[in-house]
């Protein structure tokens, strides 16, 4: 795949007029692609290729007006693990709520991926530049139209080792852990191949379920619940499979929205190609949808 850097795509941005943050279905498919570039080199933790689209993330959240300077977008961690420490670096941008300015909802996204595994690169498309590429879309229509909480947008690093990222957030919060209302996690928002989004998480708050059922399908794609109670068991319980069990052990309410394994799940065969471009359009509308009613809803 061809690599398109982020100077160049921001400029023409810029000399096409474009007065709003960049957005958009094209914007929204040259973030997955590009994020998802062989040039990328599956963006794993500490790799020169996770370092090319940080930068890129970086540049992206100071087009969408997100608040802060790349300095203080990025916030570097180590972590113990029993493989050593370990290096990362998240991306966070500020949107102020125009109702509940003082209560967060925390919308993440892991933008790391596995690599280069026995010298295949795992582009990681669906998982998870998808996911990454329906926050910024997300941003852009908040910097359009304001959400009535304030929002962090966070790009994590380190999932695919652990979700380390999440802890990193989590145990360093760049706002209090008391006035986060809601962890909203994108990880896989590529590919409903069978029609459903998942939101998972309503079991632990039964409340966001009734928030969430009403929202209407979008281009095919339905919410489905479940894969969080007791009785989902092994792979079908993702309680703790994306970096919202960070949050969830903090106590803090959480939405998972992500899509089921599929043959190309940590194959090097996750690539943009194997993405539906309506799909996963469909997907984040509806993922923005739900952000919509969770905002209107929550305290």
């Amino acid at each position: 795949m061809r690599l398109f850097f982020a100077a160049g795509l921001l400029a023409a941005l810029l000399v096409s007029g474009c007065a709003t943050p960049p957005g958009g279905p094209d914007q929204m498919l040259a973030d997955l692609r590009i994020l998802s570039a062989d040039q990328m080199k599956g963006r794993a933790t500490g790799q020169p290729g996770a370092a090319r689209a940080r930068a890129y993330l970086v540049e992206r959240f100071e087009a969408l007006g997100l608040a802060g300077s790349p300095e203080t977008m990025t916030h570097d961690w180590r972590l113990s693990t029993g493989r050593g420490a370990v290096e990362g670096i998240n991306i966070v941008g500020r949107i102020e709520g125009a109702r509940v300015p003082d209560r967060y909802i925390v919308v993440t996204a892991h933008y790391d991926h596995v690599g280069v595994v026995d010298g295949q690169i795992h582009n990681g498309a669906d998982d998870n530049a998808s996911g990454v590429a329906t926050l910024l879309e997300l941003a852009a229509r908040l910097r359009a139209d304001p959400p009535e909480h304030s929002v962090l947008i966070v790009a994590l690093d380190g999932e695919e080792l652990g979700l380390l990222g999440a802890r990193a957030f989590v145990e360093s919060p760049p706002v209090p852990l008391s006035a986060m209302a809601l962890n909203l996690n994108l990880d896989m928002t590529g590919r409903p191949d069978d029609g459903r989004l998942w939101a998972v998480g309503t079991h632990q708050t039964p409340a966001l379920r009734a928030i969430l059922e009403p929202i209407a399908p979008v281009g095919g794609v339905s919410l489905a619940f479940g894969k969080d109670a007791p009785t989902d068991r092994g792979a079908d319980n993702w309680v703790e499979a994306s970096d919202h069990a960070a949050f969830h052990a903090a106590g803090i309410p959480f939405i998972y929205l992500g899509v089921d394994f599929h043959p190309d799940y940590h194959a090097p065969t996750d690539d943009f190609e194997r993405i539906d471009p309506a799909a996963f359009l469909a997907a984040s509308e509806l993922s923005i949808a739900a952000f919509r009613a969770l905002d209107a809803a929550l305290d």
